[in-house]
């Protein structure tokens, strides 16, 4: 592809109104939030230079993600922490031109860590709804289980979420490692999370093969699967997220970031794509694999080989897949196709 068409597509999903579902909120502070917060806090062995933080998120594997991921996390020890940690993602999130996020938030995290958890509640809901008011960044919640805390974490994930249930919480999830955490001994939360009006969205398949996701399908009654890139391994799978329309939420940079996939040239995105699943485009945990949305659809578009209208399209999965009311879903949908047809009329 030329030179100036990959500047121009760059620009145009620079303009596009985005929506995206799988990104971490701790894992969304930017070096510029982190050194911020790691000011406030000296005792802690996170660096307080924006610059020495970018270094800071540089990973050898999954694990040391994660020991890097939760030395973050004890970072944000007061609900002004919470606060500014969210919407400060909120101000990077408008900048992407995001209009609807969906964000996974680990609230045993903080509580367990001595925030009080109501204090917890209300600093995220008054920070998504002064985001909103200054942004027009509409942000909801996805509580999530740290799958490695074991049943404990996930006992007291869906008590804070249905007893301290937020405004904006719309959904269920389970993230951390795969490995060694079967998916199918969370069944009894989730199935009680789904009873109370929650939606189901565990992570699996990332760093694991198909079985996992087949596991989140029956077991936790997955409507949409975090990450599930393992898929492409499995054709029986792949006829069966075509066919029943389950999203899959795919975040290219993190994958290779983490290991999960060895090159971004080796991403099964396009056989994902061409076997009929919806996919949507996320970022995961941004900051920390050196990555936006923006750069993500990019990413996307060059594995894919599309064009504006075909990013446009892309765009619209991420539209559907949400748990966005209807009209919500058609005021973005407007906005993506009116972008693009001005886009388009201009070249």
């Amino acid at each position: 592809m030329p030179e100036d068409t990959v500047t121009d597509l760059h620009a145009f999903i620079a303009g596009l109104p985005k929506a995206e579902l799988h990104v971490h909120h701790v894992g969304s502070a930017s070096p510029r939030i982190v050194a911020e917060l790691a000011a406030r806090h000296p005792d802690s062995a996170v660096p307080s230079d924006p610059e020495a933080v970018a270094d800071y998120f540089t990973f050898t594997d999954f694990a040391h993600f994660i020991q890097v991921y939760l030395s973050v996390v004890d970072l944000i020890r007061t609900p002004e922490d919470v606060r500014l940690l969210t919407f400060e993602i909120a101000r990077d999130m408008a900048r992407q031109n995001v209009r609807y996020a969906e964000l996974t938030v680990t609230p045993y995290s903080s509580t367990r860590r001595g925030i009080d958890e109501r204090a917890f509640m209300e600093a995220i809901e008054d920070a998504r709804k002064a985001a909103e008011a200054e942004f027009g960044v509409v942000l909801r919640w996805c509580f999530d289980i740290p799958g490695e805390a074991g049943l404990e974490s996930a006992e007291e994930t869906l008590r804070l979420a249905l007893d301290l249930r937020p405004e904006g919480l719309v959904s269920f999830g389970l993230g951390g490692p795969e490995i060694g955490v079967p998916r199918a001994q969370f069944k009894p939360y989730f199935d009680r999370a789904i009873e109370a009006g929650l939606h189901s969205v565990p992570h699996a398949g990332e760093t694991t093969g198909p079985e996992t996701v087949w596991e989140a399908l029956r077991a936790l009654r997955a409507e949409r699967i975090g990450h599930g890139i393992s898929s492409a391994q499995d054709p029986e799978l792949l006829r069966y997220l075509a066919e029943h329309r389950i999203p899959l939420e795919v975040c290219p940079t993190s994958n290779v970031a983490t290991r999960a996939v060895t090159e971004i040239g080796l991403h099964p995105l396009k056989k994902l794509v061409d076997a009929g699943v919806l996919v949507t485009i996320n970022s995961d945990d941004p900051p920390m694999f050196g990555t936006d949305l923006n750069s993500e659809y990019d990413v996307a578009a060059r594995l894919l080989g599309l064009d504006e209208r075909g990013v446009a399209e892309l765009a619209k999965n991420a539209v559907e897949a949400s748990f966005l009311d209807q009209a919500g879903k058609d005021r973005i949908a407007a906005e993506i196709d009116a972008w693009t047809e001005s886009w388009l009329a201009q070249g």
